[in-house]
């Protein structure tokens, strides 16, 4: 059974410290502190993880060691149970932590990859449940759509010492297990089984979220699953039966209940990150989710007479002596001879700041784009925030490049995004 059930919340950029709590950050146990700790430090050394945006560690006089969420969002589980949720950071002193949930699995459902494309964020208790919690249940929602839809049996080769002779008689393992035993015979058969890959990972998935959840809902449901996979074995190798599942027409309906069985087998998410202390760690990228969501959110509401082209790569900085330095806008907007370069930056501006927070790096990509593509409008997107007083902003040079700020209220971002249409195409 789970050792503890607790879960730790903050939202991005927000500060853990351990021990005693203090005005502007979350009180972690001694043990978690140093869990994360350990966590952070496994992934900084490895070349193939981002540990930097992920999570920092510093110090400070007076408090001690902090451990800081960047711009990484989603949770992490610990060995002993314990949970950390680190949420997106949404413009708005009212919104609740249901509300920024709602929001945020809403965004995260338009990635390319993501097991949950047509779940209806709405059905969801984001007020009570924790992100972990919410994606127990999507996965043991998907399991009993496919309990009721028929588990899959198949032919499974078996080899075994029975009492009765079937298929094939092994010789060799014959000879060595009944060479004093004429009752038995090492034979190899087909047996119709439901003990095949597909339904042992999701046995073992079942049994690991048994004692993961905290939810008695969850916990009630994954008891009454198992009870459908009596006659399957649990998985003696993850690796070696996800390469064995079949993919193919008469096996689509597994495919949902898979991905999530990579999620929480593998830890499947957009970084692989290491530390023995950690069960799971389900970590996205704010940048590619907001990327992500503004272009599925433009595709809905484009027009038939504007064309959208993601990640667009037809232009170099350089021609010569061969292409070099890509080009790459997430957004462009294209109708008749009127092109629209769109730019997304995950990032809440300021009045308090220079240039209201817009990074001088991000102006020099907008000023090449302008100049490649011999755009009529370039904007750059941000998250709405609550620190900026003005609706949009326009910087201009004298050789006649014009750059848009624009904001997308993403408590109601679809009328965001019909206004901006309204006013760029």
């Amino acid at each position: 059974m789970r050792l503890s059930n607790k879960t730790y919340t903050i939202t991005e950029y927000g500060g853990f410290i351990r021990g005693a709590s203090l005005s502007g950050y979350q009180s972690l146990p001694e043990r978690t502190f140093a869990a994360l700790e350990t966590f952070i430090l496994a992934n900084t050394a490895g070349a193939e993880t981002e540990a930097i945006e992920l999570l920092s560690l510093s110090a400070r006089r007076g408090i001690g060691k902090i451990i800081t969420a960047r711009n990484y969002v989603g949770l992490i589980t610990m060995t002993d149970g314990t949970v950390i949720e680190i949420l997106p950071k949404i413009a708005g002193a009212d919104i609740s932590v249901g509300d920024t949930k709602r929001i945020f699995l809403e965004m995260l459902k338009t990635l390319k990859d993501v097991t949950f494309k047509d779940f209806n964020v709405s059905n969801l208790r984001t007020d009570k449940l924790s992100l972990f919690e919410i994606f127990i249940k999507m996965f043991l929602d998907e399991v009993s759509v496919l309990t009721k839809q028929g588990l899959k049996a198949a032919y499974m080769p078996v080899e075994a010492n029975e009492r009765f002779y079937k298929g094939k008689l092994l010789a060799s393992q014959n000879i060595k297990h009944n060479l004093m035993n004429y009752e038995r015979f090492f034979v190899r058969y087909d047996d119709f089984s439901f003990n095949r890959p597909e339904n042992r990972l999701i046995k073992s998935t079942l049994h690991f979220l048994l004692k993961q959840t905290a939810d008695s809902r969850n916990r009630h449901n994954v008891a009454r699953l198992l009870t459908f996979f009596e006659g399957v074995d649990f998985s003696e190798s993850y690796e070696s039966d996800f390469s064995k599942c079949i993919s193919d027409r008469s096996m689509s309906h597994y495919d949902k209940a898979l991905s999530w069985c990579r999620v929480f087998l593998k830890g499947n998410s957009f970084t692989a990150f290491a530390g023995s202390e950690v069960a799971l760690a389900l970590l996205f990228p704010m940048e590619k989710i907001f990327e992500s969501f503004v272009a599925a959110k433009f595709r809905k509401h484009l027009g038939s007479g504007v064309s959208l082209r993601t990640q667009d790569n037809r232009y170099s900085l350089f021609d010569s002596p061969t292409r070099a330095f890509a080009l790459r806008p997430d957004l462009v907007l294209e109708s008749g001879e009127r092109t629209v370069i769109l730019d997304t930056k995950w990032k809440l501006l300021s009045d308090n700041v220079r240039n209201n927070g817009i990074s001088q790096s991000d102006m020099y990509q907008m000023y090449a784009y302008s100049k490649k593509y011999d755009a009529d409008g370039i904007v750059l997107l941000y998250p709405q925030s609550d620190s900026v007083s003005k609706g949009g902003i326009r910087y201009a040079s004298d050789d006649n490049v014009k750059v848009d700020v624009s904001f997308i209220d993403l408590r109601n971002v679809d009328s965001s995004i019909a206004n901006l249409i309204s006013i760029v195409c």
